[in-house]
């Protein structure tokens, strides 16, 4: 492990660990998450942030994990980084959700080299600083169509519109923001970069009410007339094809990040329910038994679910090493693209209706106890009922059967597949 001092564009403090190995990544979130875990059935209690939790992973290096080596990052593999992903989810998903955009943006400016805005950006990372997302919108026909505007004025442009689900930008310096050009035919969209102090920039994070993944805070993001360098407006030109694009591994990289959030919710309330029915749950009277953990139906039970949670760790693995595999190719090709698509777009969709029957089912087990709201135990079910609505299963699953049946490759949706 070294250590840097980064010149940042947005003051970042001192400097970070550059964490040059997959050992070294695995290291330093497994020395941070006994401090998060601890601390999360507090915030879910008490409604708070985990703004402290995040200046822990910052500090720690693990932001710049995946900054490409031609600026100076450790460019490690995308496994990694879903794995740290894994392991933040386990301790609170919040936390872990709360990066997730910051490391798919990573790995969509990484084609830029050290070109801008990508060095700048890449600098700060590296200093410590995060990226945030203020992607979808409210009030449009479906959840790919933009109502912000961004149009040149002069050298420069300027950014107008409102972003709701904008995960992580609560504490972050940069927003990556999804805009239409102005007057373009057809139209062209772009990622326009602002900072979180850009002037015009506004944050209404408790706008956030959803029933679950309370701490990420993923209210709204109101932008009116933010002034933007030219250099940090990327002109994405008019939406690709989906079954002629080039090939890209940035959706099944996006995706693995989700499922390995849900995933690591699912472990997290199978061990805790499993810790409950050890040590509190009383069994019941007709097994004869000291122990509710000595129950047959309760072990089996467990074991159904354990079987589920082995299966869906299986699968993320197995497609995280295919997006490694097709990372590592000098020309990407369409099948290397498409098997790792596929294999995230299985362990995703399961994950949807196993983690959420994990979350769930510990509660047949533990009994009417472990309802105590002071527990907080039902954290699990909702924020991995929320978080797995993300986007459908049912489309994933009809990519998979055409593969199956007709050799289809799956189309290419940037990051929902």
């Amino acid at each position: 492990m070294t250590v840097v001092a980064a010149e940042t564009s947005t003051g970042i403090g001192p400097a970070v660990p550059v964490l040059t190995t997959p050992e070294a990544a695995l290291a330093a979130v497994d020395a941070i998450v006994p401090e998060i875990a601890r601390t999360a059935v507090e915030r879910e209690v008490s409604g708070s942030w985990p703004v402290a939790e995040l200046e822990l992973v910052a500090a720690s290096g693990l932001l710049g994990i995946s900054v490409p080596a031609v600026v100076g990052g450790p460019g490690l593999p995308l496994s990694v980084v879903v794995e740290v992903l894994r392991r933040l989810a386990r301790a609170d998903s919040a936390v872990a959700q709360l990066h997730l955009a910051h490391y798919v943006l990573i790995q969509g400016i990484s084609g830029l080299g050290d070109r801008e805005p990508a060095r700048t950006i890449y600098a700060d990372i590296l200093a410590g600083a995060r990226l945030g997302n203020a992607t979808v919108e409210r009030g449009t026909k479906t959840s790919r169509d933009r109502n912000t505007r961004v149009r040149k004025v002069g050298d420069d442009w300027v950014l107008d519109g409102k972003k709701y689900y904008a995960t992580g930008t609560l504490g972050a310096a940069w927003i990556a923001v999804a805009a239409q050009i102005a007057d373009t035919d057809p139209a062209h969209s772009a990622t326009v970069f602002v900072r979180t102090t850009d002037p015009g920039v506004r944050l209404n994070l408790e706008a956030w009410s959803s029933f679950g993944q309370q701490g990420t805070a993923s209210g709204e993001v109101v932008l009116d007339g933010v002034r933007v360098p030219d250099e940090l407006v990327l002109d994405e030109g008019p939406a690709p094809d989906p079954v002629t694009a080039g090939p890209t591994i940035l959706g099944a990289y996006d995706q693995a990040l989700h499922a390995a959030i849900d995933i690591g919710i699912a472990r997290a309330a199978l061990e805790d329910g499993a810790e409950f029915v050890r040590t509190r749950s009383r069994p019941w009277f007709e097994a004869q038994v000291d122990s509710a953990a000595e129950e047959p139906h309760v072990v089996r039970r467990f074991g159904e679910l354990t079987a589920r949670l082995y299966a869906l760790e299986a699968l993320l693995r197995h497609g995280t090493e295919l997006i490694d595999v097709a990372a590592a190719e000098e020309e990407l090709s369409r099948d290397s693209a498409a098997a790792a698509s596929l294999q995230v777009a299985a362990a995703k969709a399961l994950a949807q209706e196993f983690a959420v029957e994990i979350a769930n089912g510990v509660f047949e087990l533990t009994g009417t106890s472990a309802t105590d709201r002071a527990l907080a135990l039902d954290r699990h079910w909702r924020n991995v009922r929320v978080h797995s609505l993300h986007d459908p299963a049912r489309w994933k699953y009809v990519h998979l059967g055409n593969h199956t049946l007709h050799g289809t490759r799956p189309p290419v949706l940037g990051v929902l597949l």
